[in-house]
């Protein structure tokens, strides 16, 4: 017998699946799956390798919610698939993990920038993350068909079947709920990332109360930053970054809320109520902003 993709273009004959009661069905009916970066980079990822040729029969099952079961570990992804058989398929996606010395490497790069700490304390994936790993054996992404060990017990012979490819599908929509799964195939459990680089930092926190949970921002404060009397020269200025933003500017619903506030205070300029003088100014202020903001001079 042929090993499982040896023959590229041959097709079992075609099945209906198994209906599926409580399946894990993916949110996107339509269109690309994945809604954060790092999910859809995982999934243009595994297109891109033109890893088989039921990548989009998977997409369908992922819809239609025939994954019964995911479990990611270290180095592994398992899970159940229901097909046209009564038992459902068996599948399995090995992702070599990554050494300690390869960690290591990757945890002292992730702590060198304060950014990363930050996000990562967050609960975010840093859109850079990849190069924490450039001095790593492996990248935190896949960037082969071969780092990909894909095994399923139904008995198509493509390479993912559409079972393997449902469960990619689904495992992109795993990532955007938890980011450190990500990591955790790669064999690195949030935990003790956190704690790895708590400690890189000099700022291992104590021992939690038991159960109470750790506040991800609390320890945002521990990232070192230059001083204030350092900075006074760049203080006020604006960085690149924002010279980027594109804004789209509206008028308030209630364009003179603050004037009417001050109302209240009846106070008096040169002899006449505060608001006389204030509202036309604001007017003048908010019709300026305005101009300046849609290009106009």
């Amino acid at each position: 017998m042929p090993r499982k993709g040896s023959w590229d273009g041959w097709y079992p004959p075609p099945s209906r699946p198994r209906p599926v009661e409580g399946g894990i069905r993916a949110k996107s009916s339509r269109g690309p799956i994945g809604e954060t970066w790092w999910s859809r980079r995982f999934i243009e990822l595994l297109e891109s390798l033109r890893i088989g040729g039921r990548m989009d029969r998977g997409r369908t099952y992922a819809r239609q919610g025939q994954v019964i079961s995911i479990d990611v570990d270290p180095g592994a992804v398992t899970a159940a698939v229901q097909g046209s058989r009564a038992r459902p398929y068996r599948v399995r996606i090995g992702l070599a993990r990554l050494s300690e010395a390869d960690w290591r490497r990757a945890e002292a790069a992730m702590v060198s920038r304060a950014a990363f700490l930050a996000r990562l304390l967050a609960g975010e994936m840093p859109e850079n993350i990849e190069e924490a790993f450039e001095d790593c054996s492996h990248g935190l992404f896949p960037t082969t068909a071969g780092e990909l060990e894909s095994g399923c017990s139904c008995p198509d012979w493509a390479d993912p079947c559409k079972h393997v490819a449902a469960v990619y599908y689904l495992l992109a929509e795993a990532f955007d709920g938890d980011p450190f799964l990500l990591l955790r195939w790669r064999g690195r459990e949030r935990e003790e990332l956190l704690r790895n680089l708590r400690a890189l930092r000099g700022s291992d926190p104590a021992p939690l109360a038991p159960g109470r949970d750790a506040d991800p921002w609390a320890d945002i404060e521990a990232i070192d930053t230059p001083p204030l009397e350092d900075r006074i020269d760049v203080f006020w200025q604006a960085g690149p970054a924002v010279t980027a933003l594109r804004l789209a500017p509206t008028a308030p619903r209630v364009p003179d809320a603050a004037i009417r506030a001050l109302a209240a205070l009846d106070r008096e300029v040169g002899g006449g109520p505060i608001t006389d003088v204030l509202e036309p100014a604001y007017a003048t202020i908010t019709s300026r902003a305005g101009s300046r903001l849609r290009g106009a001079t």
